[in-house]
């Protein structure tokens, strides 16, 4: 009497892993193309140990229990498809022969199942369970299935190196190379002795286990850092689409909101360099919850500086409103933290910007490193107006206002503002 037990195990544990792992981000299509390729090899496992014990006089239905094994085939090479479209490629990069070659391995998984629908018998006595010895490698009836099963593998590998010469990032990198790992083993477990292939299995599944659970620790690290700075519905568009389909390059009218403190060169001249890092800390971290709370992206900081995006990634209809509110809120704030920074000797204070216009937004930067950014007149003529705001001052240009409808405003006289040839008309918000 065989034992299947630890073959039950296996299964419940692979079913396990792809149930938490479409639980915990039922959103993304790769997740669920990921829980899908573990939830049809648990199924596969349990189903050809235990309705074919005997591989001699399988029955003819036998071969349709090949078809949970060549979807977790095809639903592995398809979370590897949507993990490139996730891995952005440098200028000039081949994308199309990676996702080619995973197709064919999707191919080959069909050819596998056709194979064994058809020859159920060969399938049961030359391959499965068979073992790596010389009498398994001189049948035909072997190299029929293994043929398009090794070619699934070598499309998979193929995958996994064109994505890694992308030069993901480290979480990305460490699932990817675990997968590569996992592989051989998951592999074994088609022909190798029912307690042998049941260790080997399990193998596998631990390291793919500890691939996963390093990237999610370290997405989760980065995700925690980031949404301080970034609005929550940037991270779910970018999982919903990758991130080249969430920042392709595109124009849109958006308002930008610029903000620095007064005063900080001289302030970072007289005081240590910990007391001027403690300041900037709590000066990022403020306006990062506030930007946060309105949904709008820090486009980036440079020195006491902060570049506002409202509308961009994510369209907003009434971003010239939520810019000068948010002006507003920063205002508040910050006006509160420089009164304790200053000393007596030397004053903090804070000015901003608000300009809106049609602006160019999108990722720019190598392989290796990227940015989003936006490239526009709005965006310089923030940053101008800012520079010319004192402390306390909120500087408007004539769009925002124009859009807003926002009535606790005041004109101000024309301003000469560096790159634009006509003085800028601006209004102070109160």
């Amino acid at each position: 009497m065989v034992d299947i037990t630890p073959h039950i195990l296996i299964s419940l544990v692979a079913l396990g892993m792809g149930l938490a792992f479409v639980s915990a981000d039922r959103e993304s299509g790769a997740s669920r193309a990921f829980a899908a390729a573990l939830g049809f090899l648990g199924i596969a496992m349990y189903l050809n140990v235990s309705l074919v014990k005997d591989l001699h006089n399988a029955p003819a239905w036998s071969g349709w229990l090949a078809v949970p094994e060549a979807l977790a085939t095809i639903a592995l090479l398809e979370w590897l498809i949507r993990v490139r479209r996730m891995v952005p490629a440098a200028r000039g990069m081949n994308v199309v022969t990676g996702d080619r070659v995973l197709r064919s391995g999707q191919v080959a998984g069909v050819v596998y199942a056709v194979l064994a629908i058809c020859w159920p018998q060969i399938r049961a006595q030359d391959f499965l369970r068979a073992g790596l010895t010389e009498i398994t490698l001189a049948k035909w009836g072997f190299w029929m299935f293994a043929a398009p099963v090794l070619y699934s593998t070598f499309a998979g590998l193929v995958g996994v190196l064109f994505l890694l010469n992308r030069r993901p990032d480290r979480a990305e990198k460490t699932r990817l190379l675990a997968l590569m790992l996992c592989i051989p083993f998951l592999l074994a477990g088609f022909v190798l002795s029912l307690n042998a292939a049941a260790i080997s299995v399990v193998i596998g599944e631990i390291i793919l286990l500890i691939g996963a659970v390093h990237y999610h620790v370290l997405q989760g690290q980065r995700g925690q850092f980031m949404s301080r700075f970034l609005s929550p519905q940037v991270a779910k568009m970018v999982s919903d689409r990758g991130l080249s389909g969430a920042m392709q390059q595109k124009q849109l009218e958006i308002t930008v909101v610029s903000c620095d403190l007064r005063g900080f060169t001289a302030y970072a001249q007289a005081h240590s360099s910990t007391q001027v890092l403690q300041v900037l800390r709590e000066y990022y971290d403020a306006v990062g919850i506030i930007v946060a709370d309105f949904g709008a992206t820090i486009k980036d900081f440079a020195g006491d500086g902060i570049l506002i995006l409202v509308g961009a990634p994510l369209p907003a209809d009434d971003h010239a409103k939520i810019g000068l509110e948010m002006a507003r809120r920063i205002r508040i704030v910050t006006t509160e933290m420089t009164r304790r920074w200053s000393t007596p000797t030397h004053s903090l204070g804070i000015g901003l910007g608000v300009a809106t216009g049609v602006v160019t937004v999108g990722v720019i930067g190598s392989a290796s490193r990227l940015e989003y950014t936006a490239v526009g007149s709005a965006v310089n003529l923030s940053s101008r107006l800012c520079e010319q705001a004192h402390h306390g001052d909120i500087l408007v240009d004539t769009r925002t206002v124009a859009l807003a409808g926002d009535g606790d405003l005041e004109q101000r006289a024309p301003l000469s503002v560096k790159g634009f040839g006509d003085a800028v008309s601006n209004f102070a918000l109160n």
